[in-house]
């Protein structure tokens, strides 16, 4: 008869892989957001970064007059995010272009050494 295998430990809840730290990825990029007022688009835009496992390191959102093409109230999002190629930011701000609500985003990066 064998001994009995060794249990497997289960990866902790707290586990996150470790993002490179390249160059590619040094940056901050800041995304700006114009959208209608409506209830369900800052989740939407807060999914594309979670399904990235991103969290952003700042959010400031405020909803203004009644200025968006619809008559009504807009709401305005600034975020930015670290950890991103330039390659992931371009294609997560068309990603967040074609969300319904969502009438322009404008996109930078700002370096930090």
């Amino acid at each position: 008869m064998s001994p009995p295998a060794p249990a497997l430990e289960a990866p902790s809840p707290f586990f996150r892989p470790r993002r490179s730290t390249s160059s590619a990825a040094a940056g901050v990029f800041c995304f700006s957001i114009q959208a209608e007022a409506e209830p369900s688009v800052m989740s939407r835009v807060l999914e594309l970064f979670a399904k990235r496992n991103l969290v952003p390191s700042r959010w400031v959102s405020e909803v203004v007059g009644p200025s968006g093409p619809s008559g009504g109230p807009e709401l305005s999002i600034d975020l930015q995010v670290r950890g991103l190629s330039g390659e992931t930011a371009h294609y997560v701000a068309r990603c967040l272009r074609q969300l319904h609500y969502v009438d322009s985003v404008l996109i930078s990066e700002k370096r930090v050494s």
